[in-house]
């Protein structure tokens, strides 16, 4: 049931942060620290096997993939430019738009019947290429009008996600039975801080969210929108079955938006982890009213 509320403690934490910014901003420095939590959480709940079970579905995960990294960002810049986003406000959606899959798409591929082994392959597969691709997309599709850190953007990559998925890897390698005994923890850990994360950044940026929040919470809202709705509709105009459909779809439209309001934190301002900050509560809102509508519509009877 906590689990299940994690929009409302957001928005709620968010509410907090908005009406008494003094309260979080000190804690700035603590948003990588946290989310390196979450990226070891994450591994601690994939094996060498779910990166082996890649070939099993290689087509599937390689189309994924694919649409992950081309419909989030060619629309993040699209909606920015429709809506007349600021240089800030324009490499926060840019952001969103570049990095990998959130793991919250896991738990609502498994809600919606989907295929969940697919789910964590193209999570995993898409983290790992997102260290890479992530920093070179933002700096390709924002142009020369900001100064993108590409090579220490990766390097940060590198150790805020790569280096603690690995070591998560290692540890359920390694401890199998310890990590199974914590793992109905690590939710909760998870949970608590990208909550605490969005509070930050919702504190850091108060005065920005005061003038142009509403607006970029309707650009978040068409981003998820067209992530859902094209991951889903390109899969299946591709003939793949509906159950890989319904995956693709929460992959390609639930994005790792704490990493990006981190990032945007680390090599850019504040204002530009807004986009990340409310994507964070939305996709988690739009995803679960998605997984409720799928889980009770069989997949031999779902035609939308």
């Amino acid at each position: 049931m906590i689990i299940q509320l994690f929009p409302l403690w957001a928005l709620l934490l968010s509410v907090m942060a908005y009406l008494q910014p003094t309260l979080f901003v000190d804690f700035k420095g603590y948003i990588l620290p946290l989310l390196m939590v979450i990226m070891l959480a994450m591994g601690l709940t994939l094996s060498p096997k779910d990166f082996k079970a890649v070939g099993k579905n290689a087509k599937a995960v390689g189309v994924g993939v694919l649409l992950q990294f081309l419909v989030m960002p060619i629309t993040a810049l699209l909606i920015a430019t429709l809506f007349g986003f600021d240089s800030e406000l324009t490499v926060g959606m840019l952001l969103v738009g570049s990095v990998a899959g959130g793991t919250s798409s896991n738990v609502m591929c498994y809600l919606a019947k989907g295929d969940t082994a697919l789910s964590i392959s193209m999570t995993a597969i898409s983290t790992l290429l997102g260290v890479v691709f992530t920093p070179l997309l933002v700096a390709w599709m924002i142009g020369t009008s900001v100064d993108v850190p590409v090579s220490s953007m990766l390097l940060s990559l590198v150790k805020i996600v790569l280096v603690p998925v690995a070591i998560g890897v290692l540890l359920n390698t390694l401890a199998h039975g310890l990590v199974r005994r914590i793992e109905p923890a690590l939710k909760y850990v998870s949970m608590f801080a990208i909550v605490f994360i969005i509070a930050i950044v919702v504190a850091l940026s108060a005065g920005k969210i005061a003038s142009v929040g509403a607006l970029v919470a309707v650009a978040v809202i068409l981003h998820n929108a067209t992530g859902l709705i094209l991951g889903y509709w390109v899969t299946a105009w591709l003939g793949f079955d509906k159950k890989v459909c319904r995956t693709i779809a929460f992959e390609v439209g639930l994005q790792n938006s704490g990493l990006a309001s981190a990032l945007a934190v680390k090599f850019f301002t504040p204002a530009a982890a807004l986009p990340g900050s409310i994507f964070s509560v939305w996709h988690n809102i739009s995803g679960s009213l998605l997984a409720s509508y799928w889980s009770k519509k069989p997949i031999k009877e779902a035609t939308e």
